[in-house]
Formats: C-alpha cells, sequence, structure tokens
C-alpha cells in the first residue's frame, strides 16, 4: 500500500453524476440528489477531510478511523453510524479475514471508508456507473447490506463442502492431512462467527429502529438479510459442532489404535519375558552352570525356549487373551 494513498476511492450524485474529487464534493449541493462518498480510510487526507466537516463529529470520526472494531450501530435523529464486515476475497487473502466498511448515512449524504477492497462495494460502483444503482441512500444501505450478505454464502459453502469431504474419507482412513483439514475450517468457522453474529445484530437493531428515511421496502430488504445472516450463524454454529464431532471421532480412532499397538505389544512382552529370563540365567559368568560340557546343550535348551513359546501362545489363545 502507498505510504499516502488517495483519499478518495469515488463519489457519486445517486441517480446522477460522478464527482472526480473531493473539491467537487465540497460543492455539492442537496437539491441535486443524495451523495456518497467513498474514501480510503489509509488516506491522511480523508482524516483532514472528516477533521473539517462540519456533520461529521469527533466521536463519529474517530469511530470511522478506528484500526480494529467489530460490527456496530450507532443511531440519532439526524445519521447513522454504521460498521460491518464482509469476506475478504481479494486475491491471496483468506476469506475469515473480514473486512470492514464504515459507513457514516442520513437522508442526503452517504460517507463510507474502507482499507482493502470488498466486492460487494465495488457492485454497487458499477451498477452507478453504468447509470443504475440505488437512487436514495436506503436504497444504498439495503443494497450493501445484500451485498455483503451476499457474498458470504459461498465461503459457507466452501466449509461444508470441506467438512464434507472430511467425513466421507474418515470413513476409510484417517491421518494427519484430514486432522489439518478439519482445524483449518474449524478456525475459519471461529473466525466468521467472531464477527456475523455481532453484525446479525446490528442488522436487526437496524430493521427495529429504522430512521425516518428507511421506506418500508428498504427495511423489508434489510430484514431479509438480517434473515439470511441470522442462517448463516446458525449454519457456522452446526458447522462448528459437526468439526467438533469429527475431531472426537479421530481422537477415538487415534486412541483405539494406539491401544491395539500396546496390546501387542504387551503380548509380545508377555511372551519374550521368560525366554528373557531364561537366557539371562545361563549367561551369568559364574561356574556350575549345566550344560557347559555336553555339545548338545545349546540345541536342547533352544528347543526348550521353543516349547515354551508354543506354549505360551497356547495359553493366551485358551484364554482369548491373543488377537484380541
Amino acid at each position: 500500500m502507498p505510504n499516502n494513498p488517495e483519499a478518495l476511492i469515488c463519489a457519486h450524485v445517486l441517480g446522477g453524476r460522478s464527482l472526480e474529487s473531493l473539491t467537487a464534493a465540497n460543492h455539492w449541493q442537496a437539491a441535486e440528489g443524495p451523495l456518497w462518498l467513498h474514501l480510503n480510510r489509509h488516506a491522511d487526507d480523508s482524516r483532514r477531510w472528516l477533521t473539517k466537516s462540519r456533520e461529521v463529529s469527533a466521536a463519529d470520526r474517530d469511530a470511522l478511523l478506528a484500526e480494529e472494531t467489530r460490527p456496530r450501530l450507532l443511531i440519532n435523529e439526524r445519521r447513522l453510524l454504521l460498521i460491518l464486515r464482509g469476506v475478504n476475497l481479494n486475491p491471496g487473502a483468506d476469506p475469515e479475514d473480514m473486512v470492514s466498511i464504515r459507513v457514516w448515512i442520513n437522508a442526503e449524504r452517504i460517507i463510507s471508508l474502507r482499507g482493502p477492497q470488498l466486492l460487494a462495494v465495488l457492485d454497487i460502483r458499477k451498477a452507478l456507473d453504468n447509470g443504475g444503482g440505488p437512487r436514495s441512500t436506503g436504497q444504498w444501505l439495503a443494497q450493501l447490506t445484500e451485498g455483503l450478505t451476499e457474498r458470504m454464502a459461498p465461503v459457507l459453502d466452501e466449509i461444508a463442502e470441506a467438512l464434507d469431504g472430511v467425513e466421507d474419507e474418515l470413513l476409510t482412513r484417517t491421518g494427519p492431512d484430514l486432522r489439518s483439514t478439519l482445524a483449518a475450517r474449524r478456525r475459519q468457522a471461529i473466525a466468521l462467527r467472531r464477527f456475523l453474529a455481532p453484525q446479525r445484530e446490528v442488522l436487526q437493531r437496524l430493521y427495529a429502529n429504522p430512521p425516518d428515511w428507511l421506506d418500508d421496502l428498504d427495511k423489508g430488504r434489510i430484514r431479509e438479510s438480517a434473515d439470511r445472516l441470522n442462517r448463516f450463524v446458525e449454519d457456522l454454529d452446526a458447522l462448528r459442532e459437526r468439526a467438533m464431532v469429527t475431531q472426537e471421532e479421530l481422537n477415538t480412532r487415534a486412541a483405539e489404535r494406539m491401544n491395539r499397538n500396546m496390546y501387542l505389544l504387551a503380548l509380545v512382552t508377555a511372551v519374550f519375558l521368560p525366554l528373557g529370563f531364561v537366557t539371562g540365567l545361563l549367561g551369568m559368568n559364574v561356574a556350575g552352570l549345566p550344560g557347559t560340557e555336553n555339545p548338545r546343550a545349546f540345541w536342547l535348551v533352544a528347543g526348550g525356549m521353543l516349547s515354551l513359546v508354543v506354549l505360551q501362545i497356547a495359553v493366551l489363545s485358551r484364554r482369548r487373551w491373543w488377537g484380541a
């Protein structure tokens, strides 16, 4: 990112012309139609412009420029201050690293700030450039909430499909790659829910306490976005529970495999422990060991040890310890 990026990303009079600079936006008149200013929050000129604005209070400016923030909604009679998050679909980024958009909005003006690009906002810009798009601040807000919510669906579907794949593979095999995939998807679900849950509450509050300039159609669109977001949060909860159950199954299978290995090792130890005792006893370097002068002593001892092994295996099999 440049050290001092351009402050103005775009400026549109909704349903009318686009503006090329902040200076042109400063000469905008309300009679022309609602104005949308989209700014880069990392630009120094954005902070200076907001500082000089007579409509944006110091508290609102600090909230718009904060480095870390969660979804929130502040309402008064004149404006809404809205902070929302969208999945990060920029190249090379992780979708769960959700990108924030900060919005100051009233009946006549929209001031939005963002860091990384959001495709939902880009869709609005393209529609306005092509002569379409929202015609009021309420329509703009409804389209933004719809776009942010719609872009989340493919990400959740991808997590669900990956989890389905892990569950299918679990029927045939286990391995560290399954555990790593499962852990990655669990982290994704947790990271997404961290922002989607408060964002759901924000949209529900916005629908329950709408400003006067938000008409019934736009309120209905926002309510639909809130309902859909609520389903996404429920889906994430279900995905987390499925991931936990799958993780428990993986742990159970690993424990069973370890128990089988330990059981086999215990059986082998039980078979060879008497043999080790015999060889240790005969290996003592003391006088009087039997068979030291007998040329057939080695074969007699070896045969006796083999017989002992056969006897042990027979006893273990009879007691159903062998191969259990």
